[in-house]
């Protein structure tokens, strides 16, 4: 079942790219779409944290959360940029880990780093340590929203 949804997504992604849908370049698509399969097979590099599949649908609703947290934290850069009253004062701050797997730490330190304003600077263990533009921004990552919004599946694996 992995390898047909992965046959059908580089076969999307191919698609996309190129634009063509002549038979003859539909059919070499599909013919390097199985190459590529088959030495992605052979090198064994396609494991279950490659692409949690299993997560695929669970995780839309968080790339939406993510998506609107990375519009707000946008518009709060541009605004500390340009307003004189509101001041950037950048600071260190150490928040818990409570992901259970890897795969959850490292969507959680991802998600942090794509968020304007803020960059993970160290994940180790139950902590990681993250620089944010000010205040506010250090504020509203320690109410933990964001880690709540990971899905159980990623720390229940």
């Amino acid at each position: 079942m992995r390898a047909i949804i992965t046959a059908c997504l580089i076969f999307a992604f191919w698609l996309l790219l190129s634009g063509h849908t002549a038979p003859l370049l539909i059919s070499l698509g599909i013919a390097s779409t199985v190459v590529v399969l088959y030495l992605s097979h052979k090198m064994n590099i396609v494991d279950n944290e490659s692409h949690p599949f299993h997560l695929s649908f669970r995780l839309a609703k968080y790339y939406i959360y993510l998506g609107k947290e990375i519009l707000l934290s946008n518009i709060n850069v541009i605004k500390c940029i340009l307003s004189p009253k509101k001041s950037i004062s950048p600071c260190i701050i150490t928040l818990p880990v409570d992901q259970k797997t890897d795969l959850g730490k490292v969507i959680y330190a991802n998600s942090i780093t794509l968020t304007p304003g803020t960059v993970t600077l160290e994940l180790s263990g139950e902590k990681i340590k993250v620089h944010a533009l000010s205040q506010e921004t250090a504020d509203d990552l320690q109410t933990g929203a964001m880690s709540r919004a990971i899905p159980d599946d990623v720390e229940n694996q």
